[in-house]
């Protein structure tokens, strides 16, 4: 093992040193130096013992124990809080715990010398002797967000990177920028472990294969060239204290320029501390709003994490209004997206991807026994990978607005399952009622649903049996899954997980 993580990390060649070379098998097959052992001590040992030759003193600072995991930074990070540590990229660490997404860490030298123990973000880490040290290796990563990357600014032609899809039947893929576009290469693996992109050409390692087509063309696609570059990730919070302690002071909020207005709140881009982007939701009236009730939904909220939800960061409740504030998703909404001139240059492939994202998010929901209630393309956030977030969930349970009650006008019928209209019925096979709505928004790049109707007619027409008929140039096995999300009885409609799996294997994923 410590042969493949020298090749793996030359760089660490002191560490390894440190790490391997001295521990020798004991004759019962332990390791020197283990307590339990009654062999001779490790030669790294500090007692006595055995003659040794010389070695140079023992450093003064704690040196981190032998065993443990080595991790690497990523990139670089700036501390917010007092307990969280600033490092940079290439810096060592040795983990001590484990909590969610903030781990307590002491950064170490080659040596294996403390150098500062504290806080870090877990996601800006990676195993020194693992894949992801690699740095064409990109991790879980759906082909939109590998075609963002490598159209990016900075990769040039044979620009490359190998990703886990998202998809759980595809495993590993090669995508490769290819002039204007990238190509992806699904990555078989055998039973015996081997990898291979085409039948010809087989490897013990993505390693190798990579070294082969960085010197061989694959497909006619050309050499392999510089790795992809990296865009560094967010942190799931605004800081690790704010994971627990989520009522925050406004005067620590900037606020910038409107992104839109809803039937709840405003939303504004803005800024913490002048240091993340975030966005602050402003809630219109909290005449009828239960501060416990609301509190204590919010709890809720912040535990529900999900690559495809909306990270809720924190709330500012001392006074109203109120703030609700959430990460930051460039690209707005996505039915503005859809409608946008970059939206409409989005194949059929994207579209049905898209919709495969929003069912992931809310097959999660689903889990943990959550309703939507408000699900639409105007509730769907789009990241500048083309990361689709599900947003607002819960809050129309919490903010005790008129709004599915009475005011017609702001009931949104032609969004909502018929027994939610008639009866106030809320679950989440109505959630799914409104997803089969959202495809359609989708497959018609933000159409209006039911364009021939008023809000009231389409009630009275729905409960008749009348259903959208498919949109021009909409997969049929799309719009099949549009009627099963619209069966009358709610038993009758499929659950998120599996909507997301039909999604998943009936897209025209190029891999």
């Amino acid at each position: 093992m410590g042969e493949c993580l020298r090749r793996a990390c030359p760089c660490l060649e002191a560490l390894w040193q440190r790490i391997f070379s001295d521990k020798k098998p004991s004759p019962g097959g332990g390791v020197s130096g283990d307590s339990g052992g009654g062999g001779g001590r490790d030669s790294s040992s500090d007692g006595g013992g055995e003659v040794r030759p010389p070695t140079p003193a023992p450093p003064p600072k704690e040196r981190q124990p032998e065993h443990s995991s080595i991790y690497t930074a990523v990139w670089p990070f700036e501390a917010r809080h007092e307990d969280e540590l600033s490092f940079q990229e290439g810096d060592l660490f040795s983990v001590i715990s484990r909590n969610g997404d903030w781990w307590t860490a002491r950064k170490i030298d080659k040596n294996g010398r403390v150098l500062d123990t504290g806080i870090v973000p877990n996601n800006y880490l990676a195993r020194a002797e693992s894949l992801r040290m690699q740095p064409w290796f990109f991790g879980t990563m759906n082909r939109f967000e590998a075609q963002s990357h490598l159209l990016a600014p900075g990769n040039e032609e044979g620009a490359f990177l190998i990703r886990r899809s998202e998809k759980d039947n595809v495993g590993y893929v090669l995508s490769v920028r290819s002039s204007s576009r990238v190509k992806h290469f699904k990555i078989h693996q055998t039973d015996e472990g081997n990898f291979h992109a085409d039948h010809n050409h087989h490897f013990s390692s993505l390693i190798n294969l990579v070294d082969h087509y960085s010197t061989n063309s694959l497909n006619n696609t050309g050499l392999l060239g510089s790795p992809c570059k990296r865009k560094k990730p967010n942190t799931p919070d605004l800081n690790h204290f704010t994971v627990d302690e989520w009522e925050l002071p406004k005067e620590e909020f900037t606020l910038e320029e409107e992104l839109g207005s809803g039937y709840f709140a405003d939303v504004y881009r803005g800024h913490w501390k002048n240091h993340i982007n975030v966005a602050i939701k402003i809630i219109k009236s909290d005449s009828e709003l239960n501060h416990r009730e609301f509190q204590r939904e919010v709890q809720i909220l912040k535990n529900l994490r999900h690559r495809h939800l909306i990270s809720l960061f924190a709330v500012c409740t001392a006074s109203a209004p109120y703030y609700i504030i959430t990460e930051l998703m460039e690209k707005g909404s996505l039915l503005n997206f859809l409608r946008s001139p970059e939206g409409q240059l989005q194949d059929t492939a994207s579209l049905i991807d898209m919709g495969a994202q929003v069912a992931d998010g809310m097959s999660y929901l689903e889990e943990q026994n959550s309703i939507h209630r408000d699900l639409a393309a105007r509730n769907v956030l789009v990241g500048g990978d083309y990361i689709c977030k599900v947003a607002d969930f819960g809050l129309a349970r919490v903010i005790k607005e008129p709004f599915y009650i009475t005011e017609d006008k702001k009931i949104p019928y032609k969004w909502s399952a018929p027994e939610a209209i008639s009866h106030g019925k809320f679950s989440n096979k109505s959630d799914v009622w409104s997803f089969g709505i959202l495809l359609f928004e989708i497959i018609t790049y933000g159409g209006v649903p039911y364009p021939a109707y008023s809000n009231q007619e389409v009630f009275h027409q729905v409960s008749k049996g009348y259903r959208m008929p498919a949109p021009a140039k909409c997969p049929d096995f799309f719009y099949q899954i549009m009627l099963k999300c619209w069966s009358s009885q709610p038993d009758d409609r499929p659950p998120f997980k599996s909507l997301r799996v039909q999604l998943d294997s009936s897209s025209y994923e190029l891999e």
